[in-house]
């Protein structure tokens, strides 16, 4: 598995802009979509006009009043910074996509069946057009081949240094622009207009440009807004309070204690949090359309996934050569790799790789041989060659049984079918070999299991996920497959519409259910899931319709997609746990300092033995402001992902994050106090 690079906070590449956006997001529509912050702006600005108004009068205390004015904006301000440097390694991301989109010159076809083409620049394509891409040229635009086979170069979208077979028809036709074609040629039908291309909606996604927010997420701004509200009206009966004990408290320390008791923290890097969730999805090269995907990734209950292609590698191979009795090995691979040299199938070409890595049996000069090629047809069901007198036939079994007639032995019938079934049953698919009407034996061809895909499956059972493949094979092949990869179910023989029923059934259970596939049939399935990831290598219409895309189009990378679901939903958990602790902390910061001169009996509750009321309040809100700062790093990597229950979960997060919460004030809060006390700023 590949996975992007991944970009430090550090990184002055990012460091630098996000100063700049720290600034541009105090804009108000920009803030609105962050209630806590967008209120604790609005006093900023209050305080702000206040200081103004007092400084022209020449009022008392405008040192102290300066201090808690500058810190509001720095809280403010690093909320925004915060946003900012989640979004900056986005971009940093995004940076090195742009790279793969180049200005390329395209081969357009002037007819839909000839060669002829003139070259336009790539922007200029439209959807439906046909051009022509030969070794050496990049790809100008999205497109599915439509004819053809080559190797294509997609490292610059993948980061895999490996070359991939894109060919037409089946799942493996779809072709991304600005990848370059290594060998052979493709014709390809433009499928996205230009500025709408895959890899224009990969950066646009990345930057996190399109990022929803989650219904968890709303509900928990609408939380904090409710609370930000019970602390307006809390705030606004003090005066009072002051006012029946004989005196009066400045508007600047209600608007400090406010913003110190509301959740500033967790409102702060609420939109971070959601923005590296995405990021961090990228460094493991599956991109996501909305952060709803990444949340819903967390609590998935069912994975249903397609066989061919997301369980299989996506063509048979052949494995074995089965002959008969008075025939050998070697005079079987023979015959099969003769057979098989015109057959450009997959399955065609690896019955001679087969003959070649087993049996040493290299290509021959065919010209040589004055052989002539029968091509593989629906109505006959076999291909073969015919050369100096001799006829080889290989094909389905019952084909190659029908043209042998009458020539083949009644024995050597019965045990070819014997053979067969056997293949059969271990989910094979057997090819029959004749040679001039006598049958030789049995090629065993086999859907290709990915590597380490059942050790992957078996985590998925240990996180509690109920893993499902999905298949149009018969029940028999099903099962065999189904067995070897470790899944826990299969659903056999499956139409589109049984993949949306099956999917159905569960969501009405109310479970999650999360499905992986590549092929156009298995769109509708993947729109319908709540989490669809589709394969890179799969069509167009299966990448349109999930809300995740698998760049490196392996399977069990959902692992990896379903920790980072949960450690987004645990980070923000931790965070929300620390924020409304951190609050407690500082209650008892500015209670009693405010409060100290109308009821000295208060004193007792100045735990911290803080120097004075002011350097109190100027700690506290200095605090408030650092300790976004100091968890922007927490935020963007998350907290450390443990397959633990909810309930020891939730204990976990009261001991670490709600006792540090509540811990990390006292002792930050005391010493900024003592600092401040010792410069003489309070």
């Amino acid at each position: 598995m590949s996975q992007a690079q991944s970009v430090s906070i550090l990184d002055r590449r990012i460091l630098l802009p996000a100063v700049g956006a720290a600034f541009r997001k105090l804009d108000p529509r920009t803030l609105a979509r962050n209630p806590v912050m967008f209120v604790v702006a609005t006093v900023s600005a209050l305080t702000t006009l206040l200081f103004l108004r007092d400084l022209a009068r020449g009022g008392p205390d405008l040192g102290f009043s300066f201090q808690i004015n500058l810190w509001l904006w720095f809280t403010v301000l690093f909320a925004n910074f915060a946003e900012a440097v989640a979004e900056g390694r986005g971009k940093a991301q995004a940076d090195s996509l742009r790279k793969a989109r180049t200005e390329t010159e395209a081969k357009r076809l002037t007819s839909a069946t000839g060669r002829d083409y003139e070259r336009v620049p790539g922007t200029s394509l439209k959807v439906g057009d046909l051009v022509l891409v030969e070794a050496g040229d990049i790809i100008p635009s999205d497109g599915e081949v439509i004819e053809g086979v080559a190797s294509v170069n997609e490292a610059a979208i993948t980061g895999e240094s490996a070359p991939v077979i894109r060919e037409s028809g089946g799942d493996r036709s779809a072709v991304t622009g600005g990848t370059e074609v290594l060998s052979d040629w493709i014709r390809v039908r433009i499928t996205a207009a230009a500025g709408a291309t895959f890899l224009d909606r990969m950066i646009s996604l990345v930057e996190g440009a399109e990022r929803q927010k989650t219904p968890n997420e709303i509900a928990l701004n609408i939380l904090l807004a409710g609370m930000t509200l019970i602390f307006v009206l809390a705030t606004a009966t003090i005066p009072s309070f002051a006012a029946y004990a004989g005196g009066s408290i400045p508007v600047i320390v209600l608007v400090a204690l406010f913003v110190t008791l509301i959740p500033t923290t967790i409102g702060a890097l609420l939109s971070a949090i959601g923005i590296a969730g995405m990021d961090r999805l990228v460094r493991f090269n599956v991109l996501a359309m909305s952060g709803r995907a990444v949340e819903a990734a967390g609590d998935i209950d069912t994975l249903l996934l397609d066989k061919t292609g997301t369980i299989t590698l996506g063509n048979r191979q052949a494995t074995a050569f089965r002959p008969l009795k008075g025939v050998s090995e070697q005079a079987l691979a023979d015959a099969a790799q003769l057979a098989s040299l015109a057959d450009e199938t997959p399955e065609g070409r690896s019955v001679v790789v087969l003959a070649k890595e087993k049996y040493a049996i290299r290509a021959r000069d065919m010209a040589s041989l004055k052989a002539s090629f029968v091509p593989f047809t629906a109505q006959t069901r076999m291909s073969g060659v015919d050369l100096e007198g001799s006829s080889i036939r290989k094909g389905a079994v019952e084909a190659v049984l029908a043209a042998v007639a009458g020539q083949a032995d009644g024995a050597a019938v019965k045990e070819l079918r014997a053979i067969a079934d056997e293949i059969a049953k271990t989910g094979g698919t057997p090819l029959a070999v004749s040679r001039d009407g006598r049958l030789l034996g049995v090629i065993a061809l086999k859907d290709i299991v990915k590597g380490g895909i059942r050790e992957r499956f078996a985590e998925l059972r240990r996180m509690g996920i109920r893993t499902v493949m999905i298949t149009g094979d018969n029940p028999i092949t099903a099962a065999a497959i189904a067995a070897e990869a470790g899944v826990d179910d299969f659903l056999a023989q499956a139409t589109p519409e049984n993949k949306l029923e099956l999917i159905r059934e569960e969501q009405a259970k109310g479970k999650l259910v999360a499905m992986c596939g590549d092929g156009t049939n298995d769109a509708p399935a993947l729109a319908q899931a709540d989490v669809g990831v589709a394969m890179n290598t799969g069509t167009v219409a299966a990448r349109e319709a999930g809300n995740m895309v698998d760049l490196d189009s392996d399977p069990t990378k959902l692992i990896e997609i379903v920790e980072i679901g949960k450690q987004l939903l645990m980070t923000r958990g931790a965070l929300t746990t620390f924020s409304i602790a951190n609050d407690i902390a500082k209650y008892f910061a500015i209670i009693p300092a405010m409060f100290l001169t109308f009821y000295p009996q208060l004193g007792v509750l100045n735990v911290m033995g803080l120097a004075t009321p002011q350097s109190a309040i100027l700690s506290a809100i200095i605090f408030n402001a650092l300790i976004i700062i100091a968890l922007i790093p927490l935020s963007l990597k998350g907290v450390a992902y443990r397959p633990v229950g909810a309930g020891a979960l939730l204990s976990r997060n009261l001991l670490i994050y709600g006792l540090g919460g509540i811990l990390v004030p006292f002792v930050g809060i005391k010493a900024i106090d003592l600092l401040v006390t010792a410069i003489g700023l309070a």
